[in-house]
């Protein structure tokens, strides 16, 4: 990849909603609200830039580990995301482990990629070792998903955090330390412009 060009494939991983909750004296739960429209900004930025697909962690299956009352808040924050995106044209694609409980049954029909947009892959109910136990029938359970270029991280924390580990092999990583409901569209763009000035050579 040329280093004047965007990245075909970014990943998100928005980190801090529980943190920026507490700073702000509310509870924990109330976080996740605060992240979906910071999340609708990031995705008009994406279709602006020319991004041809971008993935973003949602909840994994450790997350289903938190109280119930911040189970129940992320979930519905993520459905929420996730219906809006497509209204506004998104090809959505949900990876995650929709036989478990903890899985959203409104998403159940979007395990199958829908729509023409640019591709949206999110991880709902994610978990690596999941995915990578596709390997035993045939192939990962996130194959649809293509290699990324670019993963950028909110929140402070200098980890992938199980991240789609075969996508992210040769992925930059960019990190912000701002909690991500103080999201900003020149976050992006400054990741953008870092990315320009890396050497993708692939290993090559």
């Amino acid at each position: 990849m040329a280093n004047n060009k965007i990245p075909n494939h970014v990943g998100f991983i928005p980190d801090g909603n529980r943190r920026w909750a507490v700073d702000h004296g509310l509870s924990k739960e109330s976080g996740y609200a605060h992240g979906i429209d910071p999340g609708f900004l990031l995705y008009e930025k994406c279709k602006e830039y020319g991004i041809k697909e971008v993935s973003i962690f949602c909840f994994t299956q450790d997350n289903t580990k938190r109280p119930s009352v911040q189970k129940q808040a992320f979930i519905e924050a993520t459905v929420a995301f996730a219906f809006e995106i497509v209204r506004r044209g998104a090809a959505l694609l949900i990876v995650g482990d929709e036989t478990s409980m903890q899985f959203p049954i409104a998403l159940k029909e979007f395990r199958q990629r829908q729509g023409v947009g640019m591709k949206v892959n999110l991880l709902v109910n994610y978990g690596w070792e999941w995915d990578l136990a596709g390997l035993k029938n045939g192939g990962l359970h996130s194959a649809e998903v293509s290699r990324l270029d670019l993963i950028v991280r909110w929140g402070g924390a200098r980890r992938l955090s199980g991240f789609l580990p075969v996508q992210s092999v040769y992925a930059d990583f960019y990190v912000r330390d701002e909690y991500w409901p103080d999201f900003e569209p020149q976050h992006f763009e400054q990741a953008l412009a870092w990315f320009k000035n890396q050497d993708q050579t692939l290993g090559g």
